[in-house]
């Protein structure tokens, strides 16, 4: 039997409702206790630190199998674990697609065998992300898939896409969209508007978001599928997502700090990495996803991690791929913009990328500190000033503009099914 205890640390526990200075005990893997005076032959010192159930990230590209240059799952799940994350969703969109039941397998094995966040799996939701045919989803969910995307791309027939939305509801998965419709922005490198004409750059419409969003929300009605949208970047898919709540449907939805951060005038520069897709957004888009973190409108921020390798970031702003490295800036950046500026409380930041996470994938042991639950636990340091220096990541994506930034506050330590994965310095 091993046993571990956190003593004296600012407890957050969204789902019990639990904001106290507390310990922690945590016996085989599991939360065993949470009150005052606990004791075990292996103790942390949490006093000043915030302890919390461990936060997921519902969108990272660990790009294996595929292309290891880029990352690979070890090193992925390394960079979560320093970001503060103890489980990882892993998208699809590698090379091969993970559209089978074996190669969900072989993602499943090796992030066991990596020293870092818990590994989790979106599968394809349709074969080879091709858009055609529904991809074997129970199969897959056999597997140990926990959500199903094309994430990259979606469906552009309504007809598959029902088919797919209807076999994941059958099995109990979310469907996970990235939500552009792909007419409007096949040539587009930046937000469309005043600034891109500017520039001389082809642009990509909130149209195009707006009227993805709408569709799979219609479809998501008709089958009873959960349906999560990613990385939210506008206004208007936002007031389409909270109607929809209204009206029964079952729909969630995420931001990532990126767009939650940055407009568009990050691309003034030409810097490729500010080319993300979506696109950033105006001032207009940001502010309403700002005032939807604390408004309860949206149910997670997830970082959209995608590592590229320096000649792909190294292109012309046209040229260049798109993506940024977020694991390990994602925490920094939300608690120095909108904890330490009063926008955002501790506790609904900790909902945001813990509690809410994991009602998104309805994984009932993740997300809370009650006992009985997988000891996934975060130590956040909120005082902790550093600077984002990427030659320091241990992802192997360095491309973020937000190289040089100072961040006040980041993760002290990360643990994984009862084990420190990841500890400050």
């Amino acid at each position: 039997m091993s046993e571990l205890a956190i003593r004296g640390g600012r407890v957050i526990d969204p789902a019990s409702g639990l904001d106290a200075e507390m310990d922690l005990l945590v016996r085989d893997g599991r939360v065993a206790e949470v009150a005052r005076g606990l004791r075990a032959a292996e103790t942390i010192d949490a006093r000043g630190l915030w302890v919390a159930p461990g936060f997921i990230d519902l969108h990272a590209h660990l790009r294996d199998p595929g292309d290891p240059a880029e990352e690979t799952i070890e090193s992925g799940a390394a960079a979560a674990a320093a970001g503060g994350f103890a489980a990882v969703l892993a998208m699809p969109n590698t090379s091969p697609p993970v559209d089978s039941p074996h190669l969900v397998r072989y993602v499943l094995a090796r992030g066991k065998e990596a020293a870092g966040a818990e590994v989790l799996v979106a599968a394809a939701l349709t074969e080879g992300r091709k858009g055609e045919r529904p991809a074997d989803i129970a199969g897959l969910a056999r597997a140990g898939a926990v959500a199903f995307t094309d994430d990259g791309d979606e469906p552009r027939s309504a007809r598959v896409m029902r088919a797919c939305m209807r076999e994941a509801a059958r099995v109990g998965r979310p469907v996970l969209v990235h939500a552009e419709e792909p007419s409007l922005v096949e040539d587009g490198v930046m937000n469309e508007g005043a600034l891109a004409t500017e520039l001389g750059l082809a642009g990509r419409p909130v149209l195009a978001e707006e009227l993805a969003v709408a569709r799979d929300i219609a479809l998501a009605r008709d089958t009873s599928a959960r349906l999560h949208v990613q990385h939210v970047s506008s206004a208007a898919a936002l007031g389409l997502i909270a109607a929809a709540r209204r009206a029964g449907v079952n729909v969630t939805c995420e931001a990532t700090p990126h767009h939650l951060v940055l407009t568009e005038e990050a691309c003034r520069g030409y810097d490729p990495n500010a080319k993300v897709n979506p696109p950033l957004r105006s001032e207009s888009d940001r502010s309403a996803l700002a005032a939807a973190l604390a408004k309860g409108e949206l149910d997670a921020i997830a970082t959209d991690h995608a590592p590229h390798a320096g000649e792909e970031k190294g292109l012309e702003f046209d040229s260049a791929a798109a993506g940024i490295a977020g694991l390990e800036t994602a925490l920094g950046l939300v608690l120095t913009e909108f904890v330490a500026r009063g926008a955002l409380s501790p506790v609904r930041m900790v909902e945001l990328f813990s509690t809410g996470p994991a009602r998104v994938l309805g994984l009932a042991e993740l997300g809370s500190l009650r006992p009985g639950a997988r000891a996934h636990i975060t130590l956040v340091d909120p005082a902790r000033e550093w600077v984002v220096e990427p030659s320091r990541f241990l992802s192997r994506g360095r491309n973020t503009p937000f190289a040089g930034r100072r961040l006040r506050g980041r993760a002290a330590m990360t643990i994984a099914h009862g084990r420190v994965v990841f500890r400050a310095d």
